[in-house]
């Protein structure tokens, strides 16, 4: 569930080698809204990300400021998606990027949030976030959740947060 809006090298710093987080913030690991919570995006969720997912890909391509290439329109297999998943996982790990799975329940995968440097201006953070095209109604919602918690946990400036509107 790959969403190629950020870019960075291989040592945890964005391309212009300015860090994306600074070195002492503590990445939050969760966020708890109506209707759904967010955990970091890992392996053990393949099975179900790839379900939710290719089971949504007009309405996600669809969904304000998400790229029109993804979801590819012919799915992609169990593996590729895992890969997908586990270079997702590194980045969070190395601090280049962040990805939560949106889940609704205990672990009924039902979107996608990703957090990334601007991929053509890494001072700039790239949010964009899906849900399953049966949860749609709970897009505003994370939407707003998600805008809430990038202004109060987060260490980006208002000003530096690209986020389509819902």
């Amino acid at each position: 569930m790959s969403d190629t809006s950020g870019t960075s090298d291989t040592s945890g710093k964005t391309s212009d080698r300015q860090p994306f987080v600074p070195d002492g913030f503590d990445v939050p690991a969760t966020l708890a809204g109506e209707g759904f919570r967010l955990e970091p995006l890992a392996a053990g969720h393949n099975e179900r990300d790839l379900a939710a997912w290719s089971g949504s890909i007009a309405h996600i391509r669809a969904t304000p400021g998400f790229l029109r290439s993804w979801p590819p329109l012919e799915g992609m297999s169990a593996e590729e998606n895992l890969a997908d998943l586990v270079r997702h996982a590194a980045d969070f790990a190395a601090r280049r990027g962040f990805t939560y799975s949106v889940l609704e329940g205990e672990a009924d995968v039902i979107g996608c949030l990703y957090v990334y440097p601007a991929k053509d201006r890494p001072e700039r953070v790239h949010v964009s976030s899906w849900v399953r095209a049966d949860r749609a109604h709970l897009d505003a919602p994370l939407y707003e959740a998600v805008s809430r918690w990038l202004r109060e946990a987060w260490p980006f400036d208002a000003d530096r947060v690209d986020y389509a509107p819902r």
